[in-house]
């Protein structure tokens, strides 16, 4: 019974204790925020605060200014670029590329260089990218794909601006517009942009249309088994000749190409111009069609009979 007494007795001196320090504590805080409201102290501190934030602001308005003039310095000299590429006499790819390089490193630079004024040293911004590095090279691979594949685009040059191109993987298509640093733009027959990355078009087949100044353009009709074959193929011969965007030097040819269900299938070849293609090709086919007509030769096409039987 004497140690449950003398248990509860020791507990409430150490509590005592505990609330005195509080106590304590509380009264030295009170006494230094009494210190800092004084009028001479306060006054001191904002003596010290105040050149801190002019200090800050000149920072601040020397970071603007060098940023505006650096994007006008920027503009400047990728317009000095641009003219000392087309100088060179260097692809038209090869030109937009550069400057989508020059631009992603001089912009990169400029931050820099505003970061520099703001106070922060670029050698820890540089570290810090630098740790940064294998992790940003994990995340941005495809970036860095497309980047490889631009380059290789204008090593090898499968095609250039200007050309009109088919992208076997997805089937896109379209005349190239751009190439850029890591995509190339094509516009379409229809006026849609297209944008394929160059990752892709590096690392995949694709058709280059117009890289040939001459293409090949092959006519098929099919005539039903009753037209007489002879003067069909005299027919299309005769259309052919009369082509006048057709390469003389070339040869016309004429043949059979298959026999199918239901019609002979003959073919027609000649040599045109690139730019000369579709037009060229549109117009014959409505050709054929009308001097077959008038020469009553069948082309044949699926019909269905319905036959009713009445009982």
């Amino acid at each position: 019974m004497n140690g449950t007494v003398m248990f509860f007795l020791l507990q409430k001196i150490v509590l005592a204790k505990g609330t005195a320090k509080a106590a304590t504590d509380n009264l030295a805080e009170l006494e230094e925020l009494q210190k800092i409201a004084e009028p001479g102290v306060l006054k001191g501190y904002l003596d010290d605060l105040i050149p801190v934030l002019v200090d800050f602001a000149v920072r601040v308005l020397m970071a603007l200014l060098i940023y505006v003039i650096g994007k006008r310095v920027i503009k400047w000299l990728r317009k000095l670029l641009k003219r000392a590429l087309e100088r060179s006499g260097l692809d038209e790819g090869v030109c937009q590329f550069m400057d989508s390089f020059a631009k992603i490193i001089l912009n990169v630079v400029l931050v820099l260089a505003v970061i520099n004024q703001l106070g922060v040293a670029t050698t820890s911004v540089v570290a810090v990218v630098g740790s940064a590095g294998l992790a940003a090279g994990l995340a941005l691979q495809g970036s860095l794909s497309n980047f490889a594949g631009g380059v290789l685009i204008l090593l090898f040059k499968p095609f250039k601006v200007g050309d009109y191109i088919i992208e076997d993987t997805h089937k896109n298509e379209g005349t190239v517009s751009e190439i850029m640093i890591f995509y190339t733009k094509l516009v379409t027959t229809d006026n849609r942009m297209v944008v394929i990355p160059n990752g892709m078009l590096a690392n995949s087949s694709l058709t280059n249309v117009t890289q040939q100044d001459r293409r090949r353009v092959d006519l098929y009709v099919g005539i039903s088994y009753e037209s007489d074959m002879k003067k069909a193929k005299a027919l299309l011969t005769e259309v052919l000749s009369q082509e006048t965007c057709r390469l003389k030097e070339e040869e016309i040819m004429v043949f059979v190409d298959a026999l199918e269900d239901s019609s002979v299938r003959l073919g027609g070849r000649l040599w045109v111009s690139a730019s000369d293609y579709w037009q060229v090709k549109w117009r014959m086919t409505e050709r054929i069609k009308e001097i077959f007509e008038e020469h009553q030769i069948e082309i044949p096409y699926n019909k269905m009979t319905v036959s009713i039987k009445q009982e």
